[in-house]
């Protein structure tokens, strides 16, 4: 059995959730509404505050599916509870961010800033010009977006300058200088 997918999810108060016949979950909360289509074949009860999760037998297909459908819905309560957030790091003279409207503007070192437009359910804030901050509730969407953006000017190796995610290491090269006079 597996470890994740045999634990029941509790349901918060002020979160209404709904299964369709055809695995369309929908959860509502107070930061939004979120629906996913889940496999078929997985069982998913609802026993008073409580979801479970069930597989229809013990083939790795149907392992696999079980832990993936507990956690997609335990995610989408979460979200729609707490929310999630993406916190990310510009490091570069010169390099800032800035709000414009709902859009988010970067100058990394083009020869223009980047307007990077804020899908629906997603917010951007600015801390500090150095600092980025993505919001929403839908887990993957968040992720995605904070990607995105990281990817307008991935950290380089040789100096480190770039979009980073808050905390993450970047390993950096000697470059020509350390490799010495022979």
């Amino acid at each position: 059995m597996s470890r994740i997918g045999r634990q029941p999810i509790e349901i918060p108060s002020g979160v209404e959730i709904a299964i369709d016949d055809t695995v369309l979950v929908t959860v509502k909360g107070p930061l939004g509404t979120l629906e996913q289509r889940m496999h078929p074949e997985m069982r998913i009860a609802r026993e008073g505050d409580l979801i479970t999760v069930e597989r229809p037998s013990d083939q790795g297909y149907h392992r696999s599916l079980h832990g993936l459908t507990r956690t997609l819905i335990a995610n989408m309560v979460e979200g729609v509870t707490k929310g999630y957030e993406k916190r990310l790091q510009i490091v570069g003279v010169g390099y800032r961010a800035t709000m414009k409207g709902d859009d988010l503007e970067l100058a990394v070192g083009y020869s223009h800033t980047v307007t990077v437009s804020s899908p629906e359910g997603i917010a951007f804030e600015v801390p500090t010009p150095t600092q980025i901050v993505v919001r929403g509730s839908d887990k993957q969407m968040v992720g995605e977006v904070a990607a995105n953006i990281r990817k307008v000017r991935k950290p380089e190796p040789y100096k480190g300058k770039g979009i980073r995610y808050e905390g993450e290491y970047v390993r950096k090269k000697a470059g020509k200088a350390a490799k010495g006079a022979v």
